[in-house]
Parts: structure tokens; sequence; C-alpha cells
């Protein structure tokens, strides 16, 4: 039995939010972080050059864990290669009403509907100051709940411009099922706007930034053809494939009544293994390999790793297996892509 086994089955024992917030305020401890970096943190094992960034491994930690970047350097010290936080609104939000984060651990699945509760974009940075490592760090951003949809672009602008000079990539986060409408900033003439609107900002910079675009895993072919035409269009740099799903298949182990009584949210980890790894083949396939993609939806083992990279991504991220499995996840996935 791992240290992170006794420490799931204690954390395991709270609500899942709760558990969350336990971590959280655990990774914060000196002591801890050091105990987890000596077991678990191997220097360069992997070094992976994407985006003109240089990554100590291609293993990464998905948005959501670290939202507010108040540990980035436990997470580091873990052995992620990169961490990408949010999702970050302009203005703080305290998201959906409770309880809105669900277990399933016979199909090593969760649901959430958080609703992109953070702190807001000038704590995110303040925080993001604080960070000691040099660790490369994502901004993934999004839009507060109040904002109509056709203002939505001015949400992202002041994201992108508040946390520029704190974060090394971003991510345009419209592929949350959790925020109303949010989804709807996929279509082609929404999501067109607000990649070019950042772009213009970014080759406005002196240094520009790598912008990628979250999907959802819930898109037809033919809007996936569209998101392959807008992101060679506009230039940004890659995709992260994928967001949650909405769908409540390939989860044997529950009745449909318990599901139903879970509600509405996003379903992450083993359910969405396959479908995730379809969308990377798809796009990368349909680009002829053009686009950088960051592969990410239930990958549970080394083996779902591999999957995601034979079908054309580049690196991956882990947010419901590392949950799981914990940080022998990463050193796992590190020794089998060696």
């Amino acid at each position: 039995m791992s240290l992170y086994d006794i420490a799931k089955y204690f954390l395991f024992q709270f609500d899942a939010e709760q558990a969350h917030h336990l971590t959280i305020s655990l990774l914060k401890n000196d002591f801890i972080a050091a105990i987890n970096k000596s077991i678990y943190d191997k220097d360069n094992i992997l070094p992976t050059e994407l985006f003109g960034l240089k990554f100590k491994n291609p293993i990464g930690l998905a948005a959501g864990l670290d939202k507010n970047a108040e540990v980035i350097d436990a997470f580091a010290g873990i052995g992620f290669g990169f961490i990408e936080i949010g999702t970050i609104t302009p203005k703080p939000q305290d998201g959906n009403p409770k309880p809105r984060l669900f277990r399933l651990p016979k199909d090593e699945a969760l649901i959430n509907r958080m609703g992109f509760n953070n702190v807001g974009a000038e704590q995110a940075k303040r925080n993001l100051e604080k960070r000691k490592t040099n660790v490369i760090v994502g901004g993934n951003i999004g839009k507060n709940k109040v904002t109509e949809n056709k203002d939505a672009v001015k949400d992202y602008e002041i994201c992108f411009n508040t946390l520029f000079d704190s974060v090394d990539y971003f991510v345009v986060n419209v592929s949350s099922p959790n925020t109303p409408g949010l989804r709807a900033l996929q279509d082609k003439d929404s999501l067109n706007e607000i990649l070019s609107t950042l772009q213009h900002h970014n080759f406005g910079k002196k240094n520009q930034k790598p912008i990628l675009l979250k999907i959802a895993p819930d898109l037809e072919q033919e809007q996936l053809d569209e998101i392959i035409e807008i992101v060679t269009a506009t230039k940004i740099q890659g995709i992260i494939a994928t967001n949650t799903t909405i769908s409540r298949n390939y989860l044997p182990h529950y009745q449909s009544e318990e599901i139903e009584a879970i509600g509405a949210g996003g379903l992450s980890g083993k359910p969405v293994t396959e479908k995730a790894t379809q969308v990377i083949s798809y796009i990368s396939k349909q680009s002829g390999n053009t686009i950088p993609i960051i592969g990410v939806g239930g990958i549970m083992n080394a083996q779902d790793a591999k999957d995601k990279i034979n079908a054309g991504a580049k690196m991956i991220q882990l947010y419901t297996g590392f949950i799981y499995k914990g940080p022998q996840l990463i050193q796992e996935i590190c020794g089998a892509l060696i």
C-alpha cells in the first residue's frame, strides 16, 4: 500500500469537495510538500519542448484542481511537468450551489458542476506572483456567469491581459458544461471573435504567449471541422482535447436512478477515456497533424496515456486519474513513455 493509498482512504471518507479543500490545505504545508517532493519528484525525467516552452516532462495537471494558483509549487514537487490553473474569470464568483462534486468510484469517475468557482483574475495574479519554482504554468480563462454571451469576449480579454505576465500559456475554456450557455461559444462566429481578439492582443505584446483552445468531447464531426478551420485561421498554438462530457454512458456499475439523482454536471474519468481519444485522433488526422494537441480525459493508467499520444497528442494532462491513482500515476506514465 502506497502513501497515497493511505491518504486516499482518509480523504474518501469526506464529501468530495471537502476532500478537495483538505488536500489543498495539506499541500500548503511545507513539511508535507517536502515529503512528497522527496518521494515523487524526478528532475527532467522526460524533458519535452512544445509551443516554444521547455517542460520537465509531458504530464501536466489539468485545470480544476488548483483553480486559484494556491499550491503550484507543491504540485510541481509531486512530479507534474506543468500546472494549469483555473478556470479563472474576471470577477470572483462562488460557483453553483453545493453539493456539486460527486465520486463514482466503481467506474473511476467524477461528476462536477462547480461553475467556475474562483477568486477572480486579480487575486489569481497575486497568488501566481508567490510561486517559487519555474514550473510551466497555464492560465485557463473563462467568462463570469452573469456575463451575457454577446459580451463574453470582454471577459476573456480582461483575464488575458491581467494574467499575461504571470502565466506561460493560456487556455480558452468555452467547453465547460457548468456555466449556462458557455458551450454555445464553441460556435464558429463566437469562437472566431474570441480567439481573433485575444490574438490581436497577443501580437501587440513584446513576447507573445501560446494560446490554446479547450474543447468538449461532445462535438459532432462538422463542429470539429469548424474548430480546425478556426484554429488554423487564427493561428493559435493548439487544442486541449477534451473537457468533461454531458453524456452518462459507460457507467455500468450504477443504476440510472443513481445517476439521475446526482443531476447535471460534467462527467470525467474512465467513462470519457475512449471518447477523448477519438476526438484527438480525428483532429490530428483531419489537420494533417499540424495542430499540437494536449490530450486529457480518462487517463487512468500508462496505456491510456500512450493511446492519447498514439492518437496524436503531444502531451497529456491528468485530473480524475490523479485523484484515483495519485502521484505514482505520473511516474508510471513517464516510465512507459521513455
